[in-house]
C-alpha cells in the first residue's frame, strides 16, 4: 500500500489530461520510495456536482487522498505528500487553462 485517490471537479477534465495527472502522481509516489512498487494503486474520481468558492465556473478542485499502512516516520509521510503534490501541480502547469484550481492532499493511516 499506499492507495491514492485523486478526486477532481469535472471542469478539470475539460482543460487537463487526467490520465497524465494520474501517471505523474503514481510515478512520483514510486520515485519517493515510501511505497513498494507492487503495492501502489492510484485512481481518479470525477465529481460532476460541485461548487468551489464563489461558484465561478473557472474555479476547480483536485483533492488527493493517500491511505497507507501504519509505521512510517512523520518526516517520511511529510516528504511523501510534498513530493506527490508537487508532481501533480507540475503536471497541470504544463497545460494552458483558465481554471483556478484549489489543491488539497491528505494522508491517513489504515488500521491493519
Amino acid at each position: 500500500m499506499p492507495h491514492i485517490t485523486v478526486e477532481f471537479s469535472a471542469n478539470v477534465e475539460d482543460h487537463h489530461d487526467i490520465a497524465a495527472l494520474i501517471e505523474a502522481i503514481h510515478e512520483a509516489a514510486l520515485a519517493h520510495g515510501l511505497a513498494a512498487p507492487d503495492a501502489l494503486r492510484t485512481r481518479a474520481a470525477k465529481r460532476e456536482t460541485f461548487v468551489v468558492a464563489d461558484a465561478d465556473p473557472n474555479n476547480a478542485f483536485v483533492a488527493i487522498a493517500v491511505r497507507i499502512g501504519p509505521g512510517r516516520e512523520p518526516q517520511a509521510k511529510s516528504t511523501f505528500i510534498e513530493h506527490v503534490l508537487d508532481a501533480a501541480e507540475e503536471q497541470v502547469a504544463t497545460e494552458v487553462s483558465p481554471l483556478a484550481i484549489a489543491w488539497s492532499i491528505e494522508l491517513n493511516e489504515i488500521d491493519p
